[in-house]
């Protein structure tokens, strides 16, 4: 027998089978999605292990950050038939670069610690250029450190800082923080505090209001604190961690001598332990106008909660700067016996008016379209 057919065959039959196994154990979570009339859900790209957050770059290229597996990945739909045919690892061995974001041809990747980029890299998918440094002075600490990453309006990049714990009281100014500063790393300057851990934020069109998620401490029960939606609008804003969450509970450990009204209250309070990720207001022209500038917001789901919950995207529906209601959009990641199926974790629109969606338990990204009445 050939070494070929002794070796290498059976490792290629392997890996097929474990490729077509991967594509049938998609297409059974996508039958247990529930999404609204008129809506889709397919599978945009796949082979994207800890898909975490998401930035659109030039040629249709979609960056996806990871958290764990320590890499960042482009996808493309070179042929625009809904699946991203390419996919190309940009970066590996980094330390948890959750957040991308992209402007003027330059990739940027927040890891724990730092945020590079990555110069001129649409051009340079197959041979990705080594990364610079733009800035190198965050914190290391592992707990919350991970980052998410966007340009805001004013063209200024915005990141936080996690609190290094479940709860405490930061010994640095910089923990429990939003920040921003320049692409070339300058003026940087922390804009608000009180913030356990939000790794999700965007900008509401016409106004500009800066919304944010907001993760609440865990062991005060399964339905205590609640998550929260955030509305930052001046620098020095402060949101009550750690001593008062969801605007109205007092911290058993840090609350005693605060009172709640000193603080932000959430715009939103979500229900405990959801982990509200990523969010985006949909301002693309495919979905029905009842969509136009309301707010995707996707649940991570519970860890630790006696009974699960969350596992979802929902919408978050304002009227003008104030949100009033919340609702199903996809659901169906979470089965009614409790097994997860996929842990939604950011969302992006796509020229075409669709969605995307990361799973970093099951390394897609998911494409929602709309196909019912215009």
């Amino acid at each position: 027998m050939s070494f070929f057919k002794a070796t290498l065959l059976p490792l290629l039959l392997l890996n097929y089978g474990l490729v077509f196994a991967a594509a049938d154990a998609h297409r059974d979570v996508l039958k247990q999605l529930h999404t609204p009339d008129g809506f889709t859900v397919s599978i945009y790209a796949d082979n994207v292990p800890n898909a975490r957050s998401l930035a659109l770059g030039d040629n249709g290229v979609v960056f996806v950050g990871s958290g764990r597996e320590g890499k960042v990945y482009a996808v493309q739909d070179s042929n625009n038939d809904g699946v991203a045919e390419q996919r190309y690892v940009i970066a590996d061995n980094l330390t948890m670069p959750n957040g991308v974001a992209y402007k003027d041809g330059v990739l940027y990747v927040a890891e724990i610690s730092r945020i590079i980029r990555f110069d001129n890299i649409v051009r340079q998918l197959t041979h990705p250029p080594k990364p610079v440094a733009v800035y190198d002075k965050f914190p290391s600490d592992t707990h919350h450190g991970w980052k998410y990453l966007r340009f805001g309006p004013d063209g200024k990049l915005y990141t936080a800082v996690g609190a290094p714990c479940n709860i405490c009281k930061p010994d640095k100014d910089i923990y429990a923080s939003l920040v921003r500063l320049n692409a070339d790393g300058s003026d940087f300057e922390i804009i608000a505090h009180g913030i356990r851990n939000t790794v999700g934020f965007d900008w509401q069109p016409e106004t500009n209001a800066l919304f944010f998620t907001d993760n609440g401490r865990d062991y005060l029960g399964d339905d205590s604190p609640p998550d929260e939606l955030n509305h930052w609008s001046v620098k020095g804003e402060h949101f009550g961690y750690p001593y008062c969450h969801g605007g109205d509970i007092q911290d058993p450990e840090f609350g005693a001598d605060k009172k709640c009204k000193d603080f932000t209250p959430p715009a939103w309070k979500f229900k405990a332990h959801i982990a509200p990720l990523g969010l985006r207001f949909y301002q693309g022209k495919q979905f029905p106008a009842e969509y136009k500038n309301q707010l995707f917001v996707a649940q991570h789901g519970s860890w630790n909660r006696t009974e699960p919950q969350g596992y979802r995207v929902v919408l978050v529906k304002f009227n003008q700067d104030k949100p009033i209601a919340e609702q199903d959009f996809i659901s169906g990641w979470l089965t009614k016996d409790g097994d997860v199926l996929g842990r939604p974790v950011d969302i992006l629109t796509l020229p075409d008016g669709s969605l995307l969606i990361s799973d970093d338990k099951l390394g897609v990204i998911y494409k929602v379209s709309y196909q019912g009445k215009p």
